[in-house]
Formats: C-alpha cells, structure tokens, sequence
C-alpha cells in the first residue's frame, strides 16, 4: 500500500526518488500543446512526457519515426510555458542519437536550451550507451525506455507484448540495471509481462514506470488523448478510458452546426 502522498510545490528527479522510496505511485501523461498542458499539471500530474507520440496523435502519422528534433522543441517549448508543478520530460526522436554520442548530446542541448524542459528520454540499453553517458555528462538528466520501443518498430515487426522468452527477459534486466548504473533517473518499460517489470522496479532504485506493464511498478504513463478518449481506434488491454471526449466532443460540434444553421447562435445576448 503506497505511503501518505507529501505534497511537492514542484516535482523535481529528487522528487521521484522520494516517491519510489517511500512507496508513492507516480503518475505520468503526456501532453504537446500549451492548452493541454496547463490543464493537465494543474490536476496535480507529476510527469509530463512529451512524447514522439505527437508524430501519430498531432501529426496523424503511422508511427513515431517521421516527428523531426524541431517539431519536438516546438511542442516541448509549447508544454514548458504551461506548467507550474510537474517535471517535463521530452523524447529525443528517431534519429538524433542512435549510433551517434555527439549528435545525441547535441540533440539533448538544443531541446534543453530551445524549450527549456527538464529532462530527456531515450530508448534502448546496452547499444546507446556512449550517447547515454555523452548527454549525462553535460548535467541533462536522462530517462530511459525499454520493452517495446516503439522507435525500433521495423525491427520488431509488430507491437505485441516485449521480452516474454527468456533471452529477451534477461537483456531487459541486464539493459535496466545497466541504466541506473549510467546514471539514468528512471525508466518506461512498455509492454512487458508484469511480473517481469515488477521484478526489475524491486531490484532497482531509481523509479520504473510501467505502460503496459502491470502494477507492480513505481508509476504509471498513458497517452493524454488516449485516456480521455479522444482517440477510438486504439484499445489495448492497459488502456483504461476515464472520459469518453470524442462522443461528447462530436454532439457539442454537431449541436453548434445545427444551431448556426438554424439561426439560433448567436443570439441577442451574445452579440454586441
């Protein structure tokens, strides 16, 4: 049972340490736009991601591949003047760090400069690790990703769940304890048998935040759009809806199209 919530004015990494080690759940949403944003740190949130996500859920794009570093500074830049309370974690894209320490210690300096977040996310382990070592070594803080990344979808063919064999299982613990060991703050595992992501949330000591990966875990992270239910097509088992907005989104524009049509909006109060 999580411990007594402390109330934080602000969430900082020396926050989320606390959390995990006094048993406190942490929650994490993403956002990419101010107007969300606002919205969701002031319900208390205490992570925003700033997701490639946004390549699939603002741009409409198939996977997270296509976002470019400068859209992610645009909407990173957007979410940062929102928020007042929680820690604002921003995902280098495709392409900005994989192979290449120095462009990803690049990257991670020009959204930390551009956009002002707090700190980056990477995905991946064993075979990022110069480029993990390379951006801590500036002082950007590093977030790590493991279990399905969605970055590597082509490789993996598919989004079925993560590290279900034993090889598989045993290169995420040996890739988790690694990134601690680097200095990472925390990690997301997605999608992966919740046994085996409570197993490594226990072993470890920074905090690992599960999406799709059972509750055993420190924190969890969901898509803003896809709780609030704004997206329909996408029903994954881990997903749990707590509004239904496309429904109510789609009869508050078909009531206003009925009302402008019929000549009753505006009427004489709201005009001037």
């Amino acid at each position: 049972m999580s411990a007594a919530k402390k109330e934080y004015k602000r969430i900082t990494i020396k926050s989320l340490m606390e959390m995990k080690a006094n048993n406190e759940k942490i929650a994490m949403l993403t956002s990419y736009d101010y107007t969300m944003a606002k919205i969701v740190d002031n319900s208390g949130i205490d992570i925003i991601l700033v997701g490639d996500s946004a390549s699939n859920v603002m741009a409409g794009h198939e996977t997270t591949l296509p976002i470019t570093l400068d859209q992610m500074i645009y909407h990173a830049s957007s979410v940062i003047r929102a928020i007042d309370h929680c820690l604002v974690v921003v995902d280098l894209p495709f392409g900005t760090y994989q192979g290449n320490s120095r462009k990803a210690l690049d990257s991670s300096v020009r959204i930390m400069k551009e956009s002002g977040a707090h700190a980056v996310k990477l995905e991946g382990g064993g075979e990022i690790k110069e480029s993990v070592l390379r951006i801590l070594s500036a002082g950007i803080p590093v977030m790590g990703h493991l279990g399905l990344t969605p970055q590597s979808i082509y490789k993996f063919g598919t989004y079925t769940v993560r590290a279900k064999q034993e090889a598989e299982a045993a290169k995420l613990k040996e890739d988790a304890l690694l990134l601690q060991e680097l200095g990472c703050f925390a990690i997301v595992i997605e999608k992966v048998p919740a046994k085996l992501a409570e197993e490594v949330a226990k072993s470890l000591h920074i905090p690992i935040i599960g999406i799709g990966a059972g509750g055993g875990v420190d924190g969890q992270v969901l898509v803003t759009h896809d709780m609030l239910g704004m997206t329909h097509e996408f029903n994954p088992r881990f997903l749990r809806r707590y509004a239904n907005l496309f429904d109510d989104m789609n009869t508050a524009f078909k009531q206003y199209i009925t009302d402008v049509k019929s000549a009753d909006f505006p009427n004489k109060k709201e005009q001037y």
